[in-house]
């Protein structure tokens, strides 16, 4: 016979326990299942450990979505500021990086913790370990059949992420799912991903694997301001991350490096000091070396200030402020932090998340055509989804 209840959950990442909190909190019977030994993964290796939990600055213009309109309603309705309170309240100590970025003094393993309590308190049951192996709809909702048993539900919330990381388990589960029963699927692609170079790239890159520098980044009309990481594969760091949720096969990113840096006056400020000083000795203080053998044999500048003519000057400076790459690919989901494309947001209800054309079927998360910026963005759709779902569910 079924284990019967009211609303079941697969998935207990970040969207499927704050669903299954706020489902519980109106007195439904919640079951929440996943094939993984430990619930909220993914939070726990965020952050460095540390989980950004959510960034104080989140909108609607902070997220990637065929529909960039759909995200508002959920946002809206839980806040990043909602989401804080309720850290607080548990007496998690926490404290801001740049650019609104929130993250725990401890462990990422504390909001885990906080989000466990809180589900055991609204009365809601974890299932680990438990593989779904189908789901068909029944007269009354849904029959879910697990490695422990047949389940039924009421109603079904998806909430199993996307494709991003694999070694933890993630899988295209939810779009299976939400083909299943005539959802749509919007392309999927890793995103928040670094970037590969080619063989001859990478060749002129050499030796500057390890090496770190602030630029800012263009794609089109997009830019972000963060370090970059120069890595044996390619390209890294935070403002990488951040392009290529825009970049696309074939197409080149733009690097502005040092942005705070006025070339052009700082070479005539030595010059004028010093003439007999060679060029890259000057660059090397505002710069790492490695990186500045790499900028001066590209420009053509050898040898010294007083030898260095207007137009040297000005291939160096577009060497500096337009740096064009055209990168070869991505690492892939392997090591993308999210997943971009998902569940067809024309499918869903933007304030309860459910599928218009599915009575009692509802998608969260990452499953979904939602993809926030690097920095807290997506813990906070994963929030503001759960909780627009758990409300209705």
């Amino acid at each position: 016979m079924a284990d019967e209840r009211d609303v079941v959950i697969i998935g207990a990442g970040a969207a499927g326990m704050m669903c299954a909190i706020e489902a519980g909190r109106r007195g439904r019977r919640v079951l929440v299942i996943d094939h993984a030994r430990a619930p909220g993964e993914k939070i726990r290796i965020s952050g460095g450990g540390r989980c950004n939990f959510t960034n104080i600055h989140a909108g609607p213009k902070n997220f990637l979505s065929k529909n960039p309109h759909f995200c508002k309603s959920a946002l809206a309705r839980y806040t990043p500021r909602d989401f804080l309170a309720l850290v607080e309240r548990h007496g998690i100590a926490w404290h801001e990086k740049t650019l609104g970025q929130l993250f725990c003094d401890g462990s990422a393993k504390e909001i885990i913790a906080m989000l466990l309590k809180e589900m055991r308190e609204a009365g809601a049951e974890l299932r680990l370990s438990t593989d779904v192996s189908s789901v068909e709809r029944t007269g009354t909702g849904f029959r879910i059949a697990t490695s422990d048993g047949p389940v039924q539900a009421r109603s079904l919330v998806i909430a199993t992420g996307g494709k991003s990381i694999p070694k933890m388990g993630a899988t295209g589960f939810a779009y299976r799912i939400a083909e299943q029963f005539g959802l749509r699927i919007v392309e999927t692609r890793p995103a928040l991903v670094p970037l590969t170079l080619d063989p001859q790239s990478l060749a002129e890159h050499d030796g500057l694997p390890g090496v770190s520098v602030e630029v800012v980044a263009s794609h089109g009309k997009t830019e972000f301001r963060e370090a970059m990481l120069f890595t044996h594969r390619g390209l890294s760091g935070p403002v990488i991350l951040q392009i290529s949720s825009f970049w696309r096969e074939g197409e080149e990113i733009v690097l502005h490096l040092q942005p705070d840096l006025d070339v052009v006056g700082m070479l005539a400020s030595a010059r004028r000091t010093n003439g007999r000083q060679a060029v890259q000795t000057v660059l090397a203080e505002h710069m790492p070396r490695k990186l500045v053998q790499l900028l001066v044999g590209r420009a053509g500048v050898e040898g010294t200030l007083a030898e260095l003519s207007g137009r040297k000057v000005e291939a160096l400076v577009e060497c500096l402020r337009r740096w064009r790459i055209r990168p070869a690919g991505s690492e892939g989901y392997r090591t993308a932090e999210v997943t971009l494309g998902g569940v067809d947001t024309d499918d869903l209800d933007s304030r309860s998340m459910a599928a218009k054309f599915v009575p009692g079927l509802y998608f969260v998360g990452e499953a979904v055509d939602v993809t926030g910026w690097l920095g807290g963005y997506n813990f906070q759709w994963a929030w503001a989804s759960g909780f627009a779902a758990g409300q209705v569910a």
